[in-house]
């Protein structure tokens, strides 16, 4: 709502470019990327996500750079349905032509049983 406190600051920060949210702003997606990748190291994705899959390890700026869309975007499909299943739900590992909006349907529907 318009006169909610504190909606107007969130929702003009999140119109702000980089510039005006301070020097580190266009370095943040970057970091994000490396605490992923630890975080997925952590729980072995290389054993147990890409080497059955026979997918190459992901470089530390892997999603913060848009590089391949189709491919990056099947790499988080498989991550994402292996993460689920690691929480112990049973998910369907996606393949690669099915058609993006089902597949990305189906994560967040699961995702929101959770």
């Amino acid at each position: 709502e318009e006169g909610a406190p504190g909606r107007r600051g969130e929702r003009e920060r999140s119109e702000e470019g980089p510039a005006e949210r301070g020097p580190g702003a266009a370095f943040h997606m970057f970091v994000l990327m490396e605490d992923l990748l630890d975080k997925l190291k952590l729980l072995s994705y290389e054993e147990e996500a890409l080497r059955r899959h026979n997918m190459r390890p992901l470089s530390r700026h892997y999603f913060a750079l848009p590089t391949n869309p189709g491919e990056q975007f099947f790499m988080f499909c498989t991550l994402a349905a292996w993460l689920i299943t690691k929480a112990g739900r049973p998910f369907e590992q996606p393949q690669e032509y099915d058609d993006p909006n089902a597949v990305i349907s189906n994560v967040l529907s699961e995702l929101r049983s959770f």
